[in-house]
């Protein structure tokens, strides 16, 4: 199956990608990244799986967020995204950096719906602070930027300078972050990053991950004793499989795609 556009959900266009064939795989990117972050992973999947890709409001070429995200709607978002493109489940589910949180808010929400769960180097937070009225401040700070051209002067050197060894084309790069759009819907997400991790605690005690749910935390040390102390503390808490990329930066689907592919389909080759 191959496919690429839009499907509303909730009233905002959501940009969707499906490749490949087989049991369902949902990737979801970190804060302020796009469907082409994955490009480098899908040909290692699609023979394998049917990859869905999509970009959340505010990120790539979906449109804006109609409201502040939680950690309950960006789970029922990869839910609504999956029925609208008729793909009912269950999926393996992949939830890089901060789409970490909503990947496991997915998989104790939807448990029916999740073979299994892979968090690529993902977010980590023991005990989230969460800001006082972080919508108005932002919408404000990106109103202000946006006025005064920032998006497209900066934008795109942005993206370059926090991607190593970008891939992505340049056409593609301007075409996304010279938007004052993708700025708002960084901000918004970065707004609100601490009330979701909270949100997240919150499930962790009322809605158990499935049992025998195949789990992996794949992380990139990448030198840091203490962000690897931490991984593997999210390992043990969630009862998963910890591996590491390496070498690796944070941006693990770039730079080790393969780790990425063997981790998704390492639970199927197990008898997971």
């Amino acid at each position: 199956m191959t496919f690429e556009g839009f499907r509303r959900i909730g009233g905002v266009a959501h940009h969707v990608l499906v490749d490949g064939s087989g049991p369902v795989c949902v990737l979801s990117a970190g804060l302020g990244l796009s469907w082409f972050d994955w490009d480098p992973v899908v040909p290692l999947l699609a023979p394998h799986r049917t990859v869905v890709r999509f970009d959340r409001p505010g990120h790539g070429l979906s449109q804006p967020a109609a409201g502040p995200p939680t950690a309950a709607g960006e789970a029922h978002r990869i839910a609504a995204v999956l029925d609208a493109l008729e793909l009912p489940g269950p999926a393996t589910v992949v939830g890089h950096s901060i789409a970490g949180f909503h990947a496991e808010a997915f998989a104790r929400l939807h448990p029916d719906r999740t073979a299994a769960l892979l968090l690529v180097d993902p977010s980590v937070e023991e005990h989230p602070r969460t800001p006082r009225a972080p919508g108005a401040v932002t919408g404000a700070l990106g109103a202000v930027l946006s006025a005064v051209g920032v998006p497209a002067a900066l934008g795109p050197a942005v993206r370059r300078a926090a991607v190593r060894h970008d891939p992505a084309p340049a056409a593609l790069v301007r075409r996304v972050y010279r938007t004052s759009r993708v700025l708002r819907g960084t901000l918004l997400e970065n707004a609100h990053y601490g009330a979701v991790a909270a949100q997240l605690l919150g499930l962790r005690a009322g809605h158990p991950l499935p049992p025998r749910l195949p789990v992996t935390v794949l992380a990139a040390p990448d030198g840091s004793a203490r962000w690897e102390r931490r991984q593997r503390a999210l390992a043990r808490r969630l009862g998963a499989r910890y591996e590491a990329a390496e070498p690796s930066g944070h941006l693990v689907m770039l730079d080790r795609p393969d780790a990425v592919a063997d981790a998704v389909l390492r639970p199927a080759q197990d008898g997971a």
